[in-house]
């Protein structure tokens, strides 16, 4: 998902997503230890997607402590 994408989205959203995310990687890293992981770079990928997340939601909030 794009930046401008999340950024139009709730906190509440941006957590659900968070935690989605956060699942599919504990997911991802038993099956690359079970041995059933063919594509590393998914790991990469959902790493980055987690930061993009979370540093866009922590832009919110740092929004709504100026106000």
């Amino acid at each position: 998902m794009k930046a401008n994408e999340l950024r139009q989205r709730s906190k509440e959203e941006l957590k659900e997503i968070v935690n989605d995310l956060r699942k599919k990687l504990q997911e991802l890293r038993f099956d690359l230890v079970s041995g059933k992981v063919k594509n590393v770079k998914e790991i990469r990928k959902i790493r980055k997607e987690i930061a993009r997340t979370l540093t866009i939601l922590g832009e919110k909030q740092h929004k709504n402590k100026e106000k």
